[in-house]
């Protein structure tokens, strides 16, 4: 399947369910061309604001169009959307429960070159800690679709970070699993005993899928999950995977403190202790270059996370 961008379909979500629903209303940051929200612009000019480079402005706005009935939609760069305009994300919508879903674009270190500046490698910990915010990654634009349109249904704020550039596909168009709140699992693992359970979440499901079908062509008994919800993240399913697994693994695009590899520490220290793994990127700032060179480079890859899982097991004997 064609690669496309996660970005991309929420765009194409949002098209068609403005045509029947007048109060969806986008708005951005100058960046409806970096978010893909030319096509909406164009299509609903008066469903469309356009607040220039603004995001504290972007935020208010989106949360006072809410109080008068629409559903908004703030697009941003996430590196942006999850600093500058922290306060009014908390206060604005989250504290004042505003239906406004707050869609950080180009997200993790998609933007290259650009460097710390522009990545966001700490909005996952940043945007779970405000109460009533909800966080969310999609792993591929199938199930970016299935979110959306979930998304489209409530009422309550929520804070969706996809990242910049194309992707693979994690699911088969035929058959992608999709609850809300409910993890998604990629690849089954053994009914009693597994030797790793992999939690990932975005784009670090592809290698881990990867990884795992490696691992599984070697006798290793594997299961992956695709922790798309973050927040609320689905304490069940970590139970269950981590309580019949040797050992945990969760691999983020994200700094590795207060992430997903914490959250998911958290539940296995309380609930069925075991060595966790975190694979993320480092607590500095990344060498440059592309998505792939930079997750290259940190192992943030299928051979990366394959390597680390062998060698833990391998300690462990």
């Amino acid at each position: 399947m064609e690669k496309t961008a996660n970005k991309q379909k929420i765009c194409e979500v949002l098209l068609e369910a403005a045509q029947k629903d007048k109060n969806i209303v986008a708005l951005c940051s100058d960046s409806r061309g970096s978010g893909s929200f030319t096509p909406f612009a164009e299509k609903f000019p008066e469903q469309f604001v356009e607040t220039g480079i603004a995001e504290q402005n972007l935020v208010s706005i989106a949360a006072g169009l809410a109080k008068c009935g629409k559903k908004a939609y703030a697009v941003s760069p996430a590196c942006f959307l999850s600093t500058r305009s922290y306060e009014q994300c908390k206060i604005d919508v989250a504290y004042s429960n505003t239906n406004v879903k707050l869609i950080g674009i180009s997200g993790g270190i998609s933007y290259g070159a650009l460097g710390m500046s522009h990545h966001s490698a700490q909005d996952i910990a940043a945007m779970s800690a405000i109460p009533n915010m909800r966080v969310y990654i999609p792993s591929d634009h199938l199930q970016t679709e299935k979110l959306i349109k979930a998304l489209l249904k409530d009422e309550k704020p929520a804070y969706v970070r996809v990242g910049r550039n194309a992707v693979d596909t994690v699911y088969e168009e035929e058959n992608v699993p999709f609850e809300i709140d409910k993890a998604c699992e990629v690849i089954k693992g053994d009914a009693v005993q597994d030797d790793v359970a992999i939690i990932a979440c975005g784009e670090m499901v592809k290698p881990a899928k990867g990884a795992a079908e490696m691992l599984k062509k070697e006798g290793y008994c594997v299961c992956v999950l695709d922790m798309y919800c973050v927040k609320p993240l689905d304490k069940e399913a970590v139970v269950k995977a981590a309580g019949k697994a040797k050992i945990v693994v969760t691999v983020e695009e994200h700094s590795p403190f207060g992430g997903l590899g914490a959250m998911i520490a958290q539940i296995v220290g309380s609930e069925c202790p075991r060595k966790v793994i975190n694979l993320s990127l480092p607590d500095a700032p990344v060498v440059t270059g592309t998505s792939k060179e930079v997750f290259d480079y940190y192992g943030l890859n299928a051979e990366g996370i394959a390597a680390k899982i062998r060698e833990t097991l391998s300690a462990m004997e």
